[in-house]
């Protein structure tokens, strides 16, 4: 008898531990087709991410409740002979929101706001991340492969807390992704090595006048 129930707690157990698991580790949103551009300003990250709102997330924000979706940015550089070097590191909300005089839902970042009829309007929006200047020209990136990764996740700290209380045991309040890899390889036109002063030059002074007033304001650029 001892030996059936010391069996049936092992069971329970396993059966315990595999459902956190499958909690923890499920990813409730993916994220597809990112890709980084480059453009005048610097380099621009586009995504798309595939996620189902929950009825419950859909009656809090019709009741008033704001929703922020957090979109977090990485870029690292591995290095075999010390720890990776952390190139740049962006993140971005985007809050949710529902006004019940005009009717209508709100997506909100920083300054811009863009109003919809539906939350199904606002939803579509919020699956399409479009020209996300993550990395600007001139910064210092070097001739190498890099690392970059995107994920996007609801900021669960920025919740009421009776809604932050739920979300520990309510799968419905709890919507992220996990971080999407991929390489990056910028152009030279995003390399910001120093100028080498030329060989044999006795007076690099005389070399910088001649250069000319562009000479200053190019050097900064880069």
């Amino acid at each position: 008898m001892r030996g059936v129930l010391l069996i049936l707690r092992f069971v329970a157990a396993v059966a315990l531990l595999s459902g956190v698991a499958r909690l923890v580790c499920a990813d409730e949103i993916e994220v597809r087709d990112v890709r980084l551009d480059e453009v005048e300003e610097g380099v621009v990250l586009s995504a798309d991410f595939a996620f189902d709102f929950s009825p419950r997330l859909a009656h809090a924000v019709a009741s008033g409740v704001p929703l922020y979706f957090l979109v977090e940015f990485e870029l690292t550089r591995p290095r075999w002979y010390w720890f990776d070097e952390k190139a740049a590191a962006r993140r971005q909300h985007v809050r949710l929101s529902y006004h019940a005089i005009s009717r209508q839902y709100r997506l909100s970042t920083g300054a811009l706001q863009q109003s919809f009829a539906s939350v199904g309007e606002a939803l579509a929006v919020l699956r399409r991340l479009r020209n996300w200047l993550v990395l600007e020209r001139g910064m210092a990136l070097s001739d190498a492969d890099y690392q970059a990764e995107v994920r996007l996740r609801l900021d669960l700290s920025l919740l009421p807390k009776p809604f932050q209380v739920s979300a520990l045991t309510s799968s419905e309040l709890r919507l992220e992704s996990g971080w999407r890899r991929f390489e990056f390889h910028p152009s030279p036109a995003f390399f910001a090595a120093q100028p080498v002063p030329e060989r044999g030059t006795d007076k690099p002074e005389s070399a910088e006048k001649s250069a000319g007033p562009g000479a200053s304001g190019e050097a900064a650029a880069r």
